[in-house]
């Protein structure tokens, strides 16, 4: 059987990579300390790695394609494919932010004055072509973890992810400058690629994926509508094109289904109720594919 070999971040992104893969129609199943999960499509190879990791083993073939972050694809400078970006984390559906922060009581209060100081981070190389590119000499040492808590007993500032800023107010520190927005990506090896099988289920894979982020949010609608009425109710139904509307077995009576965003629901359902629809059914939705 082929095989594809998909690496997919293992720690803080492992649980909504799983099921983002499960809305997709991938069951992946894992115990705590291992590294080769189950999948119930036998043409995938899985292996949990950090995201740091991936680019630079699915660039080398190791891996055919891979799950990580935009921020470690420009760290590792990994000569790879990005197949799509992926809008999620692992607190939500938004990007991360790679920020400079200080002491809240420190008087640095612009990236100028960090000056021959020292900064600690995670993302060394994109940190140091970072403020060579803005002139601005500086040391930048790897922080293996708890990098919030090295300012300023350690270092005068640090480059830190952050997708809400809680951590950081928490150590009370303040942010400088927003050096990087990243977020998730699929890619996949160059020459995997240019196997056409591997291509057409890395391809497939990808529109499963982005389908299952575009129902993040979003619902179905259905309902029964008397003829007479269906005007009123296709003007207050939003739609990603129209609704769909089937003839029922009462000529006088038809079915329409719609999809919607979920906070849409609360707001429309009376007012579908007011004029005339009946058996009104909310679904949620795994996947929606363009």
């Amino acid at each position: 059987m082929k095989k594809l070999k998909l690496g997919l971040p293992k720690g803080s992104l492992q649980q909504n990579t799983f099921e983002l893969f499960k809305k997709a129609g991938f069951k992946i199943y894992t115990e705590t300390r291992q590294y080769k999960p189950y999948c119930d499509d036998e043409e995938l190879d899985i292996t949990l790695v950090r995201a740091q990791e991936i680019p630079k083993y699915v660039e080398s073939g190791v891996f055919d394609c891979g799950i990580t972050g935009y921020d470690w694809i420009l760290e590792t400078n990994a000569k790879v494919k990005q197949v799509c970006e992926l809008l999620y984390a692992k607190s939500g559906f938004r990007p991360v932010r790679w920020v400079v922060a200080v002491p809240e009581d420190s008087n640095i209060n612009s990236i100028k004055q960090l000056k021959n100081k020292k900064i600690a981070t995670e993302l060394v190389n994109y940190v140091k072509k970072y403020f060579k590119s803005k002139g601005i000499p500086v040391e930048v040492e790897f922080s293996w973890g708890a990098t919030e808590v090295k300012a300023p007993e350690l270092v005068d500032a640090i480059v830190e992810l952050t997708e809400t800023g809680s951590s950081l107010k928490a150590n009370k520190l303040k942010i400088i400058d927003e050096i990087l927005v990243s977020t998730t990506r699929f890619i996949a090896n160059q020459n995997s690629l240019k196997d056409p099988w591997k291509k057409e289920k890395i391809e497939n894979i990808s529109m499963l994926l982005k389908g299952a982020l575009e129902a993040e949010g979003m619902v179905g609608l259905k309902m029964n509508v008397e003829k007479k009425n269906l005007q009123k109710i296709e003007n207050i139904l939003p739609s990603l094109k129209n609704p769909t509307i089937s003839q029922l077995s009462d000529p006088d009576w038809v079915a329409v289904e719609v999809v919607l965003k979920e906070q849409e629901v609360k707001k429309i359902i009376p007012q579908l109720k007011k004029y005339g629809a009946q058996g009104i059914i909310e679904y949620p939705l795994n996947k929606v594919v363009y």
